[in-house]
């Protein structure tokens, strides 16, 4: 990319920005420039403060000390209706969306420049046509709560594209979609700079910040270490470096593909809706060998939730049968299956995994209050709880105050990491992963896949969802791709290619390629 600015005014200027939390300090003192047709790539560790510093410009935080200047003037943002009013707009890594509403009224929401009753079908239609045109496939009247993750996340795609920002800040955009949605997003983007439009990039993909941004600013520990041209950087492995400040592994070591016994086997699984339409998993068959990664590739939507939820007791199927190291685990109770030895990585962590409003050590301890490794007596040992969370908190490298911090304000990424640590300590022959990577840094990543290889060469059996063909390509032994709640086809990783891949997400068998 190049930039298409004449003009030396900053279109955003942060200054000597400083952000406490309760044991935190999320900014200190950090500066931030960016200018007009620019698109800054904003890097960190998780919990480096780039959310936190995002935030604050779109008027969800408040800084306690600071400036912020727009378009050369010093701006008073208190609320994300002043921020709209300076065209910026933001994309979340957590959803802002209402659970029972629907997405048309999501995306309206909040606008002030509609009239008391909202021409709806114009709305709708406006909708239907950014979801077209940017290959986002979301439907106007679908309440948000009934959606998957992915399909939240392209909700809030297109609220910021409905709303027409002029200051974009996307806060890992690309984290739920195909590579050529990527792509197209990145043509999106192109167009937008283009038009004078500029952008800060959250991401912790690197082959992004490469392709997308002009300028890279880098963020450790909530201070800004680093700000240089993107052009100026020769190898990925140097990005990742300035990120992490150590080497980081872009292979992994793996024992040889050895699969044993039959631990999860599906047969013929179905699920239809409340309405009784389509099924939402329809005929859905396959197996997972101890000593096995299965990969679940597809676009998010296309029945991964609703697969994932009834293998671990969380959705009933309407037919077809589910076997657990060769028993008939059909529609148990979630603590039933959790008895059978499978962990489960969960896609909604904030709903689904962690509990906000406990600390960090009881998040950590909560699948083994029942076990004698933390309780004596029907007791729970506290001391024991807190040795146990210290040790998790160590190994999974969780950067939090204590282990007595409410989970709840921890970053994303470190909240991802508590989830992970406890499912995988916990993990007895089955672990069901649903994007476990998501959000996280690099260095962490590289850590979740080394953790997953390593239980794999243990010999669990590991059912891995992602939206990451690479990461799918580099972990997994086998990978079956779904499309419309059906299994299209079920690859050798070592033999499938991206591309091969991508048109089985679109639907397209390869005899019909």
């Amino acid at each position: 990319m190049s930039v298409t600015n004449t003009d030396d005014t900053p279109v955003v200027r942060m200054v000597n920005i400083t952000k406490h939390f309760p044991g935190v300090l999320a900014n200190d003192q950090v500066n931030l420039t960016l200018h007009r047709g620019e698109v800054l790539a904003l890097l960190g560790e998780n919990g480096a403060g780039k959310s936190t510093l995002m935030n604050m410009l779109v008027g969800l935080y408040r800084p306690d000390s600071g400036e912020i200047y727009v378009k050369g003037k010093l701006a008073e943002i208190n609320s994300p209706q002043d921020s709209m009013g300076l065209g910026i707009g933001m994309i979340h890594q957590e959803f802002m969306l209402v659970g029972n509403m629907s997405v048309a009224e999501n995306i309206i929401l909040g606008m002030r420049d509609l009239p008391l009753i909202p021409p709806m079908a114009e709305i709708k239609e406006k909708i239907t046509e950014l979801s077209k045109r940017y290959g986002l496939q979301v439907y106007p009247d679908k309440i948000i709560q009934d959606l998957s993750v992915g399909e939240q996340q392209r909700v809030e795609i297109l609220k910021l594209l409905y709303r027409g920002a002029d200051i974009l800040i996307l806060d890992e955009p690309t984290a739920v979609l195909t590579p050529g949605e990527s792509r197209d997003l990145n043509e999106i983007l192109k167009k937008m700079l283009a038009e004078g439009k500029s952008a800060i990039f959250i991401t912790h993909k690197m082959d992004e910040v490469m392709e997308f941004s002009h300028t890279v600013q880098v963020l450790r520990r909530g201070k800004s270490v680093s700000s240089c041209p993107t052009k100026s950087i020769k190898r990925v492995q140097d990005l990742a470096n300035m990120m992490v400040g150590r080497d980081i592994l872009f292979s992994l070591d793996r024992g040889p593909y050895k699969p044993g016994d039959i631990k999860v086997e599906a047969k013929d699984l179905v699920i239809f809706p409340q309405s009784g339409e389509k099924p939402i998993l329809d005929n859905v068959s396959f197996t997972i060998h101890s000593g096995e990664i299965l990969g679940i590739a597809g676009v998010a939507g296309n029945g991964q939730q609703q697969l994932t939820e009834a293998l671990t007791g969380l959705l009933r199927v309407n037919s077809g049968h589910i076997l657990l190291n060769g028993e008939d685990m059909t529609n148990k109770t979630p603590l039933q299956i959790i008895k059978r030895g499978v962990s489960h990585i969960p896609a909604d962590r904030g709903r689904m995994g962690v509990v906000g409003d406990m600390s960090v050590g009881d998040n950590l301890s909560m699948k083994k209050y029942r076990t004698d490794e933390l309780s004596s007596h029907s007791i729970i040992k506290r001391s024991w709880v807190r040795k146990f969370a210290d040790h998790l908190i160590e190994a999974f490298t969780i950067k939090t105050p204590s282990q007595d911090t409410s989970v709840k304000f921890l970053s994303g990424g470190n909240i991802q990491k508590t989830i992970l640590a406890r499912e995988i300590d916990s993990c007895k022959g089955i672990l069901i992963a649903v994007y476990p990577s998501r959000g996280l840094d690099v260095g962490a990543t590289e850590a979740v896949r080394q953790n997953l290889i390593k239980q794999r060469d243990q010999g669990s059996a590991v059912l891995l969802v992602s939206e990451e063909l690479e990461e799918l390509l580099m972990v997994a032994d086998r990978i079956a791709v779904m499309f419309e709640g059906r299994i299209m086809d079920i690859v050798d990783a070592q033999c499938a290619t991206t591309e091969q891949l991508g048109m089985l997400m679109a639907g397209v068998r390869r005899e019909e390629a």
